[in-house]
């Protein structure tokens, strides 16, 4: 059963807003649903990487779209849930991530960063991301990850 996308956004906003990373730069999600989230990172002086240009640094760029592509993941096979019953078998992490810049960020303004997955299949999950400000249409950055899934094993002590 898929949860109501009100539900799975607040699991999202109280789990994943929650992480010390999205913490430190700022950022926040704003929209979930399965197979895809959207979030918002306000600028900051804190997180430029030139401070005479005040560009904002590409490490922050890449993290936040390997984190909008994870959500993105994990809202798809239905891991991000509320019941921690639901996700006890599966745990995926980024196998691999390439980012492209096609061109700095303008100074001053918030940037966008959107996941969706792509495709699932037995062992790897497919997803693409895009980072923006002004329109979808004229990417800062576009992102293809790889997600590889594993099946989470009870160790022996724990079935004794």
């Amino acid at each position: 059963m898929t949860e109501p996308p009100n539900l799975l956004l607040h699991t999202l906003m109280k789990s994943q807003d929650g992480t010390a990373f999205v913490r430190a730069l700022g950022a926040e999600i704003v929209a979930a649903e399965p197979g895809k989230s959207t979030m918002r990172l306000p600028y900051s002086r804190d997180i430029v990487g030139n401070p005479d240009t005040g560009v904002v640094h590409g490490g922050v760029i890449t993290g936040l779209l390997d984190h909008a592509c994870g959500m993105a993941v994990g809202t798809a096979l239905g891991v991000i849930v509320t019941d921690p019953a639901k996700r006890a078998g599966t745990s995926y992490a980024t196998l691999d991530l390439r980012i492209d810049y096609l061109k700095a960020a303008k100074p001053g303004s918030d940037i966008m960063v959107v996941g969706e997955c792509v495709k699932i299949t037995r062992q790897i999950v497919f997803a693409r991301g895009r980072a923006y400000q002004a329109s979808p249409d004229e990417p800062i950055a576009i992102a293809t990850g790889t997600f590889m899934l594993t099946e989470m094993r009870a160790s022996a002590e724990a079935k004794a």
